[in-house]
């Protein structure tokens, strides 16, 4: 069974992107062929700077890293280092309709946000069905507001599988209940563009001032309060052992527990999760001679399989071999 997911490289990624689909994607090399990659073809629909791309691309694979991908049994690449899927967004777009695009939720989150929309962004979840269908992949780790795109691209392997013959391999997503979606500082969704997120690799004091800004209502020490409505005890319950949970449940529940102790605690536990792989996320970027030379290695191995597939979908439509230029 093959895996495939991508971060954008738009900003340092979150905890949101940590728990939501980077730590189950990379349980997944243990039980999967796992290709991920790094989406710098979506990030041209908003990032527009040369140098920022080269860096948060360089973070996010770093990123992937220093958590513990082994590019040896997991494929770790840029998107565009794989122009194959650029054909392949065509063909698919050739069985997909304006309507299906017009009712997606970015999409639709951009219209009703009054931006101005470019036609990357509407045509964004054909190059993302790409993407999976490119690499063979059965299973897609997102987080819940990503499932649409799965679906999405589900709809375009039928279609075009109806239209052409048995292609595209249909995925299916994979979501982790507990973490579907990861709570902001201010109780909404985490996400960059929402100005919530709490980076991963922010230093110990910035991690700690980050997270004492999480919204509470207005209960003081004295006050009872309740877990399970906290934005704090929400995200401490995805960082904390078991133990660790009921015990913080249980003083909730009684007076004496000020929200700054709760945040606290908050930092503690999510701080000792991350300092270790902090260093080597560091150590990473101090070498990025080391970086390109992982992303080269994947690109390579994940562009033999994009144009052995490309070429079934070429075939299918009568179009003939695929072009190799350049490729391995």
């Amino acid at each position: 069974m093959r895996a495939l997911t991508g971060i954008k490289p738009t900003a340092t990624p979150h905890i949101g992107n940590l728990l939501g689909m980077i730590e189950p994607a990379l349980r997944l090399q243990d039980t999967h062929d796992a290709y991920y990659f790094i989406a710098d073809y979506h990030a041209l629909t908003t990032l527009h700077d040369r140098e920022k791309m080269r860096q948060y691309s360089r973070e996010v694979a770093a990123t992937w890293l220093a958590l513990g991908l082994d590019p040896a049994r997991t494929v770790l690449f840029a998107q565009s280092d794989v122009p194959e899927v650029a054909e392949l967004a065509w063909l698919l777009a050739c069985v997909t309709g304006v309507g299906a695009l017009e009712r997606a939720h970015a999409y639709k989150a951009a219209q009703e946000a009054g931006k101005d929309i470019n036609v990357g962004t509407f045509f964004y979840p054909v190059l993302m069905a790409a993407d999976i269908l490119a690499y063979d992949s059965d299973h897609v780790p997102v987080g819940k507001d990503q499932k649409q795109h799965v679906e999405m691209a589900r709809d375009m392997a039928l279609a075009f599988n109806h239209r052409f013959g048995e292609v595209f391999v249909v995925p299916e997503p994979l979501i982790r209940d507990e973490v579907a979606t990861i709570p902001g500082l201010d109780g909404r969704k985490m996400s960059k563009s929402y100005g919530n997120a709490v980076e991963v690799w922010l230093p110990s004091k910035q991690l700690r001032k980050k997270l004492m800004g999480i919204v509470t209502d207005s209960k003081g020490v004295d006050d009872v309060k309740d877990p399970d409505t906290c934005n704090v005890f929400s995200l401490y319950k995805l960082f904390a052992t078991p133990d660790q949970v009921a015990a913080l449940a249980a003083r909730y529940r009684a007076p004496g527990l000020g929200y700054g102790h709760a945040k606290q605690e908050l930092f503690e536990v999510v701080d000792a999760q991350l300092a270790p792989a902090r260093e080597r996320y560091e150590a990473l970027l101090a070498e990025p001679d080391r970086l390109d030379a992982v992303l080269a290695d994947g690109a390579h191995r994940a562009r033999r399989l994009a144009l052995s597939v490309l070429g079934r979908a070429r075939d299918a439509c009568g179009l003939g071999r695929a072009p190799r230029w350049g490729a391995p």
